[in-house]
């Protein structure tokens, strides 16, 4: 559902030096965009950090009221919904995280299938994909992290597939809810595809603390999606990304509820993590590619309508339209 507007390479630098004895942390702030109506934070790429493991891309969506309820409040900005209508992707997976709404997902494959909160839809473009993204009606509210995760050379090609998980590794210690989203982690195993080694970690609290095990051949970040949260005793705001870099054994983590929300809300953190990338990706608008002659031509097939991506079934209305290429001016 989200969208480039500047071509990014990955991050050389893996680097968090150790001062006194203790990991520093890069701190980034994600900068607010839209995307279909909704209104996002988009913390990952930036200028300082095009990629965490193999996730190249990390939009929070959201919280955002989309209509009159209960819950809205005079002067609140009330969005009518999210539409996004047909794009491609190439060389990536795209993965979407619900926490509140509902979200109908269609694709060129004839996949359709609606997604809730505590669910994963995961689509693989590989060579090539075009998908629509829909709020439903009856949903008052939408929340959500939404992630790419670039795909290895070797299967930069692969087959174009759609996954849903319905069903994820949840578990309860210290005070605070885990839920395994991809990869493994303290003894779980999500059934989610991956062709890289990841994981993902949503985690949830009250004013809890929690020491998380971590590998040390992984490079880590963590995302604040509700409250805040105290780690190695740095206090980071919603919104606000931290890269911890690779070396790391473990991580002191402390939630802390939102006494600003209604009913003192519980802080809500997503961990992400991988092998670096060795391969040197490219990003432009929706599509991934290894170099940019595989970004220029899916683009080309892209305008010329090529059965490469195929058509949504069902969908009613136009298409998005790719920016230009600026590597095509020179």
């Amino acid at each position: 559902m989200s969208i480039h507007e500047t071509p990014t390479r990955v991050s050389a630098s893996r680097d968090c030096p150790i001062i006194e004895g203790r990991h520093q942390i890069q701190r980034i702030s994600s900068r607010e965009a839209d995307v279909g109506g909704l209104p996002i934070h988009r913390a990952m790429p930036t200028r300082e950090r095009r990629t965490i493991g193999a996730w190249c891309f990390l939009d929070h969506a959201g919280p955002s009221i989309l209509r009159e309820t209960c819950d809205a409040k005079p002067g609140m900005d009330v969005k009518p919904g999210m539409k996004v209508g047909p794009h491609p992707h190439t060389c990536l997976q795209t993965f979407t995280w619900m926490l509140e709404g509902e979200v109908h997902h269609r694709d060129s494959l004839g996949s359709d299938q609606v997604i809730r909160p505590g669910q994963v839809n995961l689509m693989t473009a590989g060579y090539g994909i075009s998908h629509t993204e829909v709020s439903l009606d009856n949903s008052p509210r939408l929340h959500a992290a939404q992630l790419w995760i670039a795909l290895p050379h070797e299967q930069r090609h692969t087959q174009p597939r759609f996954d849903h998980y319905p069903a994820l590794p949840r578990w309860h210690r210290d005070g605070t809810d885990l839920t395994l989203l991809i990869g493994e982690f303290e003894g779980h195993e999500a059934p989610t595809l991956s062709f890289s080694p990841l994981v993902g970690v949503d985690i949830v609290g009250s004013n809890s603390g929690i020491v998380l095990p971590l590998r040390d051949d992984f490079e880590y970040g963590i995302l604040v999606l509700e409250g805040s949260a105290n780690l190695d005793g740095e206090l980071l705001a919603t919104d606000e990304l931290a890269y911890l870099g690779m070396g790391r054994q473990q991580l002191e983590l402390h939630l802390n509820t939102d006494d600003q929300a209604s009913g003192s809300k519980p802080a809500r953190v997503l961990l992400i993590g991988g092998e670096p990338l060795e391969s040197n990706i490219l990003m432009w608008w929706n599509f991934v590619g290894h170099s940019r002659e595989e970004i220029i031509t899916a683009q080309h097939d892209w305008e010329a309508a090529s059965d490469r991506f195929g058509s949504v079934p069902g969908w009613q209305g136009e298409r998005l339209e790719a920016p230009p290429i600026p590597w095509k001016q020179g």
